[in-house]
């Protein structure tokens, strides 16, 4: 059957202490409110639809950023859960089949509980996600009879009976598109707060002899974020995922605690990371490949046998072929480095090319940006950049050619050649010992002025 999801993300996030919207804050790497559309992406919806608020036009560029296909829709005036469905009644006139509500500051629902929850709209109209919290506090509670879901109850609205329920509400719902819209459009705001709930769904449904149910899971997975605190709290809950993931799945890490990923992070299995390495968005490393300590990461390819670091900086665009060899202090940016390719010390390579088996030696660095443009350094196969060369781009130094240590080149060199670009060396014999005599005698001369 046909899904699309509804997103909720217009909270400002006033706990947060921040300008920025608060699904837009970083987890793993990435946007809150993106962890929630991966989430629903394993349901390969028809349509994705993200009701904003606070910081509209931010929170459309990174919804955009993930998903081109969709659509943000604004809630102008925050009138609650219930209002802000509502306001994505429009983008999906014209879909059919079920939607799932999904929160963008609740980060953690996986795929499989997504799964579980469309499953379970054969057996009802309404199906609402619940956990049981071992310390159940202030959630709603979920209200059984049988198996099939009675009504949600607020805490502050419950007896002393139903607040002994740990059945709680994650606020994660599905239905179908129509039925959905008809009860939110009739939700209403004659409460305390003069909002417009979505957990009332459940009683509207049922006075209308519509059937609500449950789909239950771990709590873990219903964890929201709505202070710095909860956000320090749900990282950890990432990284210590990421972590066992990984090492599950072959890879060794030395320290795991030291070692950061991001959300879409890929390593092969056999692949070693070492201590205290970072991994930004958009990393893939391959089998068998060395991450060394201190390193970080970044929108790049590492190949099978590689070796980065330590102390490297792999930076958006580095791609590094089967047995490349990246040393201490070196920045790889936007860069293509072929098989067996050496940068070992101290170097700096963007925008740039390297053929198969060149050797750059340390202190080198593509000088590729003139204060407007970027331009590109070509270097080919087997060949010898000399230590503290300046490759000033655009420029090429063919095959096997070999570049002189300390050199400026700002001119294509051909296959095979050796490029100087350096001043001639002068000798002035004695006149070290001259010039340190005159230095000395002067700095003796100012001190018995002084005296």
């Amino acid at each position: 059957m046909a899904v699309s999801l509804v997103i909720l993300a217009a909270g400002q996030g006033s706990r947060m202490n921040s300008d920025v919207p608060k699904v837009l804050h970083p987890l793993a790497g990435v946007p809150m409110v993106v962890h929630a559309m991966r989430a629903g992406a394993a349901l390969d919806p028809d349509r994705v639809v993200v009701v904003a608020g606070h910081g509209a036009d931010a929170v459309r560029a990174a919804v955009e950023a993930e998903d081109t296909a969709a659509q943000v829709v604004v809630q102008a005036e925050q009138l609650g859960t219930g209002h802000a469905v509502a306001q994505a009644a429009g983008a999906l006139s014209d879909v059919a089949g079920d939607v799932v509500v999904l929160y963008g500051d609740t980060p953690f629902v996986s795929a499989d509980t997504l799964d579980r929850l469309v499953a379970a709209r054969a057996a009802h109209d309404v199906v609402v996600l619940g956990f049981h919290a071992t310390d159940p506090g202030r959630y709603g509670r979920l209200i059984l009879e049988g198996d099939a879901l009675s009504r949600i109850v607020e805490y502050k609205d419950a007896s002393e009976a139903e607040r002994a329920v740990d059945l709680c509400n994650s606020g994660v719902i599905c239905a179908d598109r129509a039925v959905l819209m008809d009860l939110v459009a009739a939700l209403s705001n004659d409460n305390a707060a003069g909002e417009y709930y979505l957990t009332d769904v459940v009683g509207a449904a049922r006075a209308r002899s519509l059937s609500a149910g449950v789909v239950v899971c771990d709590q873990a997975e219903t964890l929201g974020v709505n202070t710095r605190a909860e956000l320090a709290v749900a990282e950890g809950v990432y990284q210590a995922r990421a972590r066992a993931a990984a090492l599950e799945n072959g890879v060794t890490l030395l320290a795991p605690d030291t070692v950061f990923f991001a959300l879409d992070t890929h390593i092969g299995r056999d692949a070693v990371v070492e201590q205290n390495v970072v991994f930004g968005p958009g990393v893939t490393v391959e089998s068998g490949a060395v991450i060394r300590a201190f390193s970080h990461l970044e929108g790049c390819h590492v190949s099978r046998g590689a070796v980065v670091g330590p102390y490297a900086r792999l930076r958006p665009g580095a791609e590094l072929a089967e047995d490349v060899r990246i040393g201490n202090f070196v920045e790889v940016k936007n860069a293509v480095l072929d098989a067996g390719a050496k940068v070992n010390h101290l170097s700096y390579i963007g925008d740039a090319n390297v053929g198969e088996g060149t050797n750059i030696g340390a202190g080198t660095i593509t000088c590729n940006y003139d204060g407007v443009f970027k331009h590109r350094t070509e270097i080919g196969a087997h060949a010898f950049i000399g230590s503290n060369t300046m490759l000033v781009a655009p420029v090429r130094v063919g095959a096997r050619a070999l570049t002189a240590s300390g050199s400026v080149i700002t001119a294509d060199v051909p296959d095979g050649a050796l490029a100087v670009a350096r001043a001639r060396q002068e000798v002035k014999p004695g006149l070290a010992e001259r010039l340190m005599d005159r230095l000395r005698a002067a700095k003796a001369a100012g001190k018995k002025g002084r005296g």
